[in-house]
Formats: structure tokens, sequence, C-alpha cells
């Protein structure tokens, strides 16, 4: 595997990259929609939604915390999860501004 030249670009190439890989599968997508929907913190109902095996479901929670897009805090045997609304707001904030130059579609480019 080669070495990443990260340092070839932007600080904020860098971050809308990092972003999008914690984003970059569906399982994670299904996790956050789930979220935002129950809008309260959630303990253990994460694996019976998605459908996956347990193990799975926490690789996935775990990529999505060390994000910084949710949270967790040990409630005895269980670990609750939810939004952190600062991440959130910043990714929605990243990605706005990522999107915001609107592309000419009247030309024919390929």
């Amino acid at each position: 595997m080669g070495v990443s030249k990260t340092s070839l670009f932007t600080k904020q190439q860098n971050e809308i990259a990092l972003m999008a890989k914690a984003l970059a599968h569906p399982a994670r997508i299904a996790i956050l929609q789930y979220l935002v929907k129950v809008n309260s913190c959630v303990c253990g109902d994460v694996v019976e939604q998605l459908g996956l095996a347990q193990a799975t479901t926490s690789q996935h929670l775990k990529e999505l915390k060390k994000a910084g897009l949710i949270t967790g805090t040990i409630d005895g045997a269980n670990v609750c999860y939810c939004i952190d609304p600062k991440a959130w707001k910043q990714f929605r904030q990243v990605f706005g501004d990522f999107f915001k130059d609107d592309v000419n579609m009247d030309r024919n480019c390929c």
C-alpha cells in the first residue's frame, strides 16, 4: 500500500475527506438517521435497528465516535449513543460549503 500524501492537499480538502470517510458506509448512514430520528440517547437499540451483528455494529459506532459525530456514555452494561450537535453542525457546514457552487448544466461536457 502506498504512502498517503495528504500534505499535498489543503486543510479543508483533508477535513472533507476525513468526514466523507466517516460517512462512507450505508450502515453508518443508517445509524445516524436512526439517532437523528429518535432525537435522544439510544442504548442497545442500534443493533436491532440495523439487523447486523453486534460486533459489526460496534465497529461502525466506533468509527462514528472517532469522527466525533456521536458521543457514547456507559450506563451499566449498556453504552448509550447520541448525535453530537456541535459536530453535526460542523459536518453540515463543511459539506454545505463544499456543495455551494452550482455546476453549469447547459454545457455538453462528455
